[in-house]
């Protein structure tokens, strides 16, 4: 860093700070280093705190401001700060129930992983997960600092789903699930639950929730004495799960879209997205009896 300081300090004009031309220049590593799609930021300090990470051949430190000048190395491998700067990659798949969210399973079940085709840098990161029996829209990207943004609470990024639902649903139930009802873990209900028909005893619903808390729209219904028989998640903040877009397959988005994300995620805040992407898609239209709403 003393280097990178004295150089940024001589090309400050006169009476301007180094320090603040300094700040002005660099970042914290573990942000750098999520950028650079090497993973989380909370990995990234896991990873800095055990002494993998280096800084011009120093250990590093969390918390540590690097700039383009510093020597980054994580075990063997280098990284350039520039990669922080590039766009991310961003990946839509429609998980198929059967599979899990994670690189490695002991039980040796398919993982969506095994789906993915080869990031260009770096390695994909699942922006939040579904279970092993939910279908529907899952995010990949190459960006740990993106999928920060889009999967911390703080943020409030709204998940949408369709619900087919066995039972007798009452009025009162649905009342109780849009005003809250204590789960194990805390207070929890669906800022939006709208009926979108069935027959007999299975009935669809669409509903949305700022959390993503483990099963937490099965445990949600289950509290009311109702069985979840199908989930799918159809929207995570402002990407839609694309029609066209069947069961195992992949889409990469493209820079336009991958632009509008990034910047609604850096300004979000957990506020509705004005527009959807991938780019124009269709109206949405309701669900028929059989299928959820698509």
């Amino acid at each position: 860093m003393k280097n990178f300081r004295s150089q940024a300090a001589k090309g400050a004009g006169k009476g301007a700070a180094a320090d603040d031309s300094v700040a002005g220049a660099t970042q914290k590593l573990q942000k750098v280093l999520a950028g650079a799609g090497m993973g989380s930021r909370r990995a990234m300090e896991e990873l800095i705190a055990g002494g993998q990470v280096t800084v011009n051949g120093r250990v590093a430190t969390i918390g540590q401001r690097v700039g383009i000048s510093d020597r980054i190395k994580v075990g063997s491998r280098t990284i350039k700060m520039a990669e922080a700067d590039e766009a991310p990659e961003v990946l839509l798949y429609h998980k198929p129930e059967g599979e899990i969210v994670s690189n490695e399973d002991p039980q040796g079940r398919t993982t969506v992983f095994d789906r993915l085709p080869k990031a260009r840098r770096g390695k994909w990161l699942a922006i939040g997960r579904l279970d092993f029996n939910t279908s529907g829209l899952l995010i990949f990207t190459t960006s740990g600092d993106l999928a920060n943004r889009l999967m911390h609470p703080r943020f409030g990024v709204d998940r949408e789903y369709a619900v087919r639902v066995l039972g007798n649903v009452t009025e009162a139930a649905l009342n109780r699930l849009r005003s809250g009802v204590m789960l194990e873990d805390g207070e929890a209900r669906f800022e939006s639950l709208e009926e979108e028909g069935g027959e007999g005893a299975n009935r669809w619903f669409r509903v949305q929730l700022r959390e993503g808390r483990n099963r937490v729209v099965r445990r949600l219904f289950e509290s009311q004495g109702l069985t979840v028989s199908r989930l799918m998640r159809v929207r995570f903040g402002m990407v839609v799960l694309p029609p066209q877009l069947k069961r195992g397959q992949v889409l990469r988005l493209s820079g336009h879209d991958v632009s509008s994300l990034v910047t609604w995620a850096g300004s979000a805040q957990g506020d509705e997205p004005a527009a959807m992407i991938p780019s124009a898609p269709p109206a949405r239209s309701r669900s028929r009896r059989s299928s959820p709403a698509r």
